[in-house]
């Protein structure tokens, strides 16, 4: 075996070297049966966890194929769903189209009536109006003739009797009262 004082004028790289190369053997010695056991037994355990990959892999792929199958047959009942639901809609939609067009129709007859009659009874109080203003003229006629009469009266009274300014001014305001439908005369209160 070489010393220590041997080691000592070598380099300390080359020493290393020479030292690492025994202690591999040492290890060897010790540990060599053990880990040529655990070389096999992760070997083995590698060898199982490929198959189990694999395994694992094929029951993902078949699942995945059911699952995809799964998903398609729900598509297609969901389209045929959403399709019998539509052509249901569309009908639907046909049916009301149709009520709000019998609807339209009944609405304008009713509206139709309701300005005929609206413009007969417009027509009836036209004609009642009519009436009235022809009797309101014949009344206001009437009493204007009869005003003028009266009038015409007490003119002659008053070129007949010579009367003086305050039984003409006593006339004139019965008239007034009398054309402002005012009855009472001036002095005659009761």
């Amino acid at each position: 075996m070489s010393s220590p004082e041997q080691h000592a004028d070598q380099n300390p790289a080359q020493v290393l070297r020479g030292t690492a190369g025994n202690v591999d053997k040492i290890r060897d010695i010790l540990f060599g049966t053990q880990m040529r056991d655990y070389e096999s037994r992760f070997a083995r355990l590698e060898e199982t966890l490929i198959k189990e990959t694999l395994e694992i892999r094929e029951t993902g792929r078949r699942r995945h194929e059911q699952l995809e199958s799964y998903i398609r047959k729900e598509f297609e009942t969901v389209q045929a769903r959403m399709k019998t639901e539509r052509d249901e809609r569309t009908d639907s939609a046909a049916a009301l189209s149709r009520e709000l067009k019998e609807l339209g129709d009944s609405l304008s007859r009713r509206i139709r009536d309701l300005d005929d009659r609206g413009s007969n009874n417009e027509r009836e109080l036209r004609n009642d109006l009519l009436k009235q203003a022809r009797d309101l003229t014949e009344e206001i006629r009437a009493r204007h003739e009869e005003l003028s009469s009266l009038l015409e009266k007490r003119v002659h009274e008053l070129r007949d009797g010579k009367t003086d300014r305050a039984a003409l001014a006593s006339l004139f305001t019965e008239v007034a009262l009398r054309l402002s439908d005012q009855f009472q005369i001036p002095g005659s209160e009761a």
